[in-house]
């Protein structure tokens, strides 16, 4: 039996992102074992996952390299016949490196890829030539399965699909509005501006974290939308993708809940603020859409990954977004 093991220990939207790769794994070696090395705290989007024989995780909070090294001898272990490195990092390089499969396999930009038996040019993508982060990780198993790309896919379960039931008694919304990253994130204040021209008899849930509760009070707080719910910190990611499926629309800034959506084929309406979809992370539902700014800016993009703060001072590449081109998405 084919034992392959597929890492990638980033953030929520990254796991969410490599899971392409085992959808085509599985549909083109359906007697392979595959299992998935993910960092602590992403595990609960693979609860129940059809095709996966075992999850691994990577606590990097406590005793961050004691049990990497812990998990490099249970790797060993495994015999694999091939490891797959999403990351460009020298941690999960080292744990491919010596791995002791028959095959390793990474970006050319890892520390580590000199030692990996296969090495894949990371390409990334630009305005002029964009590659989304999902065609990359193909690039990772191409030559040993073919050119096409599949899309990311999680599965909530019966029991994730039934906590959630009772809120789709009526017509209903998402939004997500926050962010890791302030220049990321919509603003609270354009978050009320738009709720309060969304229809009364639509139904307004907030998803998030629990420490986004704060921001779904403030936008509670000053909306006049006589119907917004906040179920930040009472879903399960899982739960949240299962009630986004059946949204009329999903509002998302450039975030792991973007990519929630991507997963099950939700429609998706995608805020950008500092970052840009050339970047190669955006929405991939069918119903998917992208919101930005009209306005030429000549400081936008300012950075990957967003900043703390807006380095202009200004953030007109959110406050100029109108809420117009929000509403223009909802379902008439």
């Amino acid at each position: 039996m084919l034992k392959i093991l597929v890492i990638q220990t980033a953030f929520i939207g990254d796991a969410v992102l490599a899971t392409g790769i085992l959808e085509k794994l599985h549909t083109r070696f359906p007697d392979a074992q595959i299992d998935y090395l993910v960092r602590k705290g992403n595990e609960g989007l693979f609860k129940g996952h059809p095709y996966l024989h075992e999850l691994i995780v990577w606590d990097k909070q406590q005793g961050k390299m004691a049990n990497l090294f812990r998990l490099l001898a249970r790797i060993r272990t495994a015999r694999y016949d091939k490891v797959i490195n999403v990351q460009r990092f020298a941690a999960t390089g080292m744990l491919t490196a010596f791995s002791g499969a028959k095959e390793t396999i990474g970006y050319d930009k890892n520390p580590w890829s000199r030692f990996f038996t296969t090495r894949v040019p990371h390409i990334i993508s630009t305005a002029e030539h964009p590659k989304h982060e999902v065609e990359r990780c193909n690039d990772l198993i191409r030559h040993f399965t073919d050119d096409e790309v599949y899309l990311p896919r999680l599965y909530p379960t019966t029991e994730d699909f039934a906590k959630v039931a009772g809120f789709k008694a009526q017509p209903f919304i998402c939004i997500a509005p926050a962010s890791v990253w302030f220049t990321k994130q919509y603003p609270a204040a354009k978050w009320i501006a738009f709720l309060d021209r969304v229809p009364a008899g639509i139904k307004v849930y907030i998803l998030g974290a629990p420490g986004d509760k704060e921001l779904a009070k403030e936008i509670i707080g000053g909306t006049k939308h006589p119907a917004v719910v906040s179920l930040c910190g009472e879903l399960g990611m899982l739960q949240s993708a299962a009630l986004m499926k059946d949204a009329l629309m999903n509002y998302v800034n450039d975030s792991a809940p973007m990519h929630f959506a991507s997963s099950v084929n939700a429609p998706t309406a995608a805020i950008y603020c500092s970052t840009i979809p050339a970047f190669g992370f955006g929405p991939l539902s069918d119903g998917a859409a992208i919101i930005e700014t009209r306005e030429q800016l000549d400081c936008r993009p300012c950075g990957l990954h967003g900043h703390a703060a807006c380095p202009k001072g200004h953030f007109n590449c959110a406050y100029t977004i109108k809420e117009e081109q929000l509403l223009g998405l909802l379902p008439q």
